[in-house]
């Protein structure tokens, strides 16, 4: 049966929509699809409704390598989750359905996701593969914006039969937090007289940006939830983290004037691959990166793009993972320009020892307009 979007969520279900209407405010919407990928899959073979459904490497009876790209939420009440050693997620979840990943497939739902969002009429900036910020103070209240975000729901729904989160607040921050507040196929409006109620009580970790690394230091500080961030020192937090604490407090407080960018194109490109064995082999090491370079250099052509930085990413036998990037003098799309480049810089972080994963990421991307595309 197909789904019926949720009704939105409230911080205050008594309050009347639309009682604050005021052309002033600032009104961000951010939409995040389900569990995107276990999601098309699904709606191509909705025989996988209802079941666990892991994206991913192939797990081989548990003794596979490479991660999980995703999985559905009924493999997530498992344990599974994006970027967990295939192995771990055959081992928590054995029954569960393992599918090879269809980029292509994907990123085409992708294209009508956004080409929904954009026939709204309001600024868009895409974020990612699945999720996509709409700059909407121009409706005037939030009232206007519920209905807003129902008809996308319901247009995403009945087009492509796959569901999306929203959230609604006064800042992309927020916004931000709120989609992922109530999922899968939530509605979540915060209003700015009550953010401090809906945030406060969350755990750092929810605010975009903060990663383990930030949580375990914030925690040495006592700060747990962004209540406790709210009221910390902002000396403190300054001394400690630098400038841009300012702008994460004011981002919690309603204080966020981030524009909505529009985008001409893919903010990144990645490939990625995972060796069957850990290898020392340079001949294979560099094989690799050739066809990396291949695969992301046809992206770039597919979609009219072209790079200006290169990133390496090299995991180690131990899990030990090193990142090393370079700007080049000019735009390209060049898969020779793009595998030389990741050789230089593998040779640069690279300690002799045996490599479990490689991979190539592009950005700095650029979309050229027709005449430039003619002339190089």
């Amino acid at each position: 049966m197909t789904p019926v979007p949720k009704s939105p969520a409230y911080l205050n279900p008594a309050m009347v929509p639309g009682s604050l209407d005021t052309s002033l405010q600032r009104i961000i919407l951010h939409l995040d699809m389900d569990s995107f990928y276990a999601s098309v899959e699904m709606q191509k073979r909705p025989e996988l409704r209802g079941r666990p459904v892991v994206i991913g490497a192939d797990p081989k009876q548990g003794s596979g390598r490479g991660v999980v790209c995703t999985c559905s939420y009924e493999a997530r009440a498992f344990g599974v989750h994006s970027a967990l050693p295939i192995s771990r997620a055959f081992a928590l979840c054995p029954h569960a359905v393992f599918l090879r990943p269809d980029f292509a497939l994907y990123s085409s739902v992708s294209e009508s996701v956004m080409e929904i969002l954009r026939s709204f009429g309001f600024r868009l900036q895409q974020v990612s593969i699945d999720e996509a910020f709409l700059d909407i103070s121009s409706l005037g209240g939030y009232a206007r914006a519920e209905d807003l975000a129902l008809e996308i729901k319901s247009k995403i729904l009945s087009r492509l039969g796959i569901t999306c989160s929203i959230g609604i607040g006064p800042g992309k921050a927020v916004a931000k937090i709120a989609s992922d507040f109530k999922k899968p196929d939530g509605l979540t409006i915060v209003l700015p007289e009550h953010l401090e109620a809906f945030l406060g009580p969350l755990p750092v970790r929810k605010i975009p940006g903060i990663g383990e690394k930030s949580e375990r230091e914030l925690s040495v500080l006592g700060i747990k939830t962004i209540e406790d961030l709210m009221r910390a020192d902002p000396r403190i937090l300054v001394s400690r983290f630098g400038r841009g604490a300012v702008s994460l407090l004011n981002s919690v407080r309603g204080i966020d004037e981030r524009e909505v960018c529009e985008n001409t194109g893919a903010r990144s490109l990645s490939r990625e691959t995972t060796f069957e064995s850990d290898t020392d082999d340079i001949l294979v090491i560099g094989e690799t990166f050739g066809k990396l370079a291949e695969a992301v250099s046809r992206t770039l052509s597919e979609e009219h793009l072209r790079c200006r930085t290169v990133t390496v990413k090299v995991r180690d036998q131990g899990f030990i993972t090193r990142t090393k990037g370079r700007t080049l003098s000019h735009y390209t799309t060049d898969p020779a320009a793009i595998s030389a480049c990741a050789r230089m810089l593998f040779q640069e972080i690279y300690d002799g020892g045996k490599i479990r994963l490689l991979g190539i990421r592009l950005s700095s991307i650029d979309k050229p307009d027709a005449c430039q595309m003619t002339l190089f």
